[in-house]
């Protein structure tokens, strides 16, 4: 049969699309992007936004805004606004702590993450979810160092087992130490960030490496509607003046803490970011930031916070679209499920939702792994949900030109016994063109599986084996040891005289 010597690239989110139309998951044309846009830099210029911390209000008025001591309430003029947008740089580039490039945030690439800072998992021997240690932390960062579709990990869990004063950087500290991913984080306390800005200096090598080649994203969550808290405007400030990406995340609830319709949504989002992108720019020009967010619905009969709620996807493909625009890399709460345990709606809110983030070019897709309303993490549903992130990369990828000739095999010699399975062309693309998943998936014959474990054993057996088998990447000892010695002293300081041991 006819060969072809075409070379592609694997799929993925780093692959480039050759002569195709790549799918997208679109919700605004230009014009309701304008008008959003404009409403929202209009709620800036007159409603304004609360802001608790006295600096980034000092910031704010030495950039021109109008500033109203009284009230702490700072009005924006539209041409500061697009001042500081202008000022923040794309694309994003993030490194793993060996230096290498890890995750090119621009365009629509996306990234999926273990999503962050829950207080329960869902224990796997007894199926209910009890308050995270130590242990669960290493597990999560372990297990997301060794699956390949997860791009990155994040500070999963709040151990339950050290001081909540030190909880910020210690999650950090087992992240550093566990896996050599790009780590998506954030701090609980003001002074939290020196500690955790050591910690990441030392790995890095230095302020000036760390700052050339980023191994972590702050995390900065705006408070609703129209406000930023002395703690997140201190982390946006801080993260700037480090030159490490700031995430900003406005989280509008439909129907209670931002209009109910996702129009108004979307402009409530939009100037909330924003004043956060103001102080973050004013506070280190040309540092980055990532313009995110974690969206939710309101639930009238039952009063929960729904996330995977198909209004909460699209208003985060939504404003993907919006970022992109402002040509700003973005950030979204996806891929993750309001069920209790991993049943049949875990499977399905989750699937869509890492479809749809790879459909709507979200950049980073933090969620992986997360059930009970943002509450719960699981290392069964982690794993499970990396294979529909493989399946959401690969259709995002979309339909490749293989070859000179696209059906090549059709002009050989069918009617003398030539077979497409041992064709040259089959033997050159399958591999590429043809998701291969884990044995999590099941595609075995019917006689075969039928009667086997179900799809949460598999899953639960998969991170048995990648626990016991996956070495990630070890730190130097030295750098261990520095790291070790910078959580301990701090540790010392708030009443703990050793550390847990850090064992799954």
């Amino acid at each position: 049969m006819a060969k072809s010597k075409k070379v592609t690239k694997p799929v993925g989110p780093r692959s480039k699309p050759a002569l195709n139309t790549r799918p997208a998951a679109e919700f605004l044309n230009k014009e309701l992007i304008e008008r959003i846009l404009a409403e929202a830099m209009d709620v800036l210029k007159k409603v304004g936004i609360f802001v608790e911390n006295q600096e980034a209000l000092t910031l704010l008025g030495d950039g021109g805004a109008k500033i109203d001591p009284a009230t702490q309430r700072a009005r924006l003029p539209e041409a500061l606004v697009w001042r500081c947008i202008r000022s923040a740089p794309h694309p994003v580039h993030m490194f793993d702590r060996t230096g290498k490039l890890a995750m090119k945030l621009e365009g629509m690439n996306t990234y999926f993450v273990t999503g962050s800072a829950v207080l329960k998992i869902l224990d796997s021997k007894t199926g209910k979810s009890r308050p995270t240690v130590t242990a669960d932390m290493v597990a999560l960062s372990r297990l997301s160092d060794a699956l390949p579709h997860i791009g990155a990990q994040s500070t999963a869990v709040v151990p339950c087992d050290v001081p909540e004063k030190i909880a910020d950087r210690y999650r950090l500290y087992i992240a550093l130490m566990n896996s050599s991913k790009p780590i998506i984080t954030g701090t609980f306390t003001t002074e939290g960030f020196a500690v955790m800005r050591d910690m990441l200096q030392v790995v890095a090598g230095g302020a000036k490496a760390l700052k050339a080649k980023p191994i972590a994203i702050f995390d900065a969550c705006a408070s609703q509607p129209l406000k930023w808290s002395n703690l997140t405007t201190q982390s946006l400030i801080d993260s700037a003046r480090l030159g490490i990406p700031a995430e900003l995340i406005s989280v509008p609830l439909l129907g209670a803490t931002s209009p109910a319709t996702l129009s108004g949504a979307l402009v409530q989002h939009v100037a909330e970011n924003l004043g956060g992108l103001v102080i973050h720019q004013l506070a280190g020009p040309g540092s980055p930031v990532i313009y995110g967010g974690s969206p939710a619905v309101l639930d009238m009969t039952h009063g929960t916070c729904c996330l995977g709620a198909a209004e909460a996807m699209m208003m985060c493909c939504a404003y993907a679209q919006i970022a992109r625009t402002l040509k700003l890399p973005s950030h979204g709460y996806m891929a993750l499920s309001d069920a209790k345990t991993i049943d049949a709606q875990a499977g399905m809110e989750s699937g869509i939702g890492a479809l749809m983030a790879a459909l709507g070019g979200v950049n980073v897709v933090s969620g992986v792994g997360l059930l009970e309303f943002e509450g719960c993490h699981s290392l069964e549903k982690l794993a499970i949900d990396n294979e529909a992130c493989g399946m959401a990369h690969r259709i995002a990828a979309g339909v490749q030109p293989r070859g000179k000739r696209l059906g090549a095999d059709l002009f050989g010699d069918i009617g003398s016994g030539d077979h497409f399975l041992t064709s040259p062309m089959t033997l050159k693309w399958f591999r590429e063109e043809v998701l291969r998943p884990s044995r999590i998936i099941d595609r075995e014959a019917v006689g075969v599986s039928h009667q086997g474990p179900g799809i949460v054993q598999r899953a639960r057996e998969r991170v048995e084996t990648l626990l016991a088998e996956h070495k990630p990447v070890p730190l130097p000892p030295d750098v261990q040891a520095e790291l070790t010695e910078i959580m301990t002293a701090d540790a010392k300081r708030h009443g703990m005289d050793h550390l847990p041991r850090q064992q799954v």
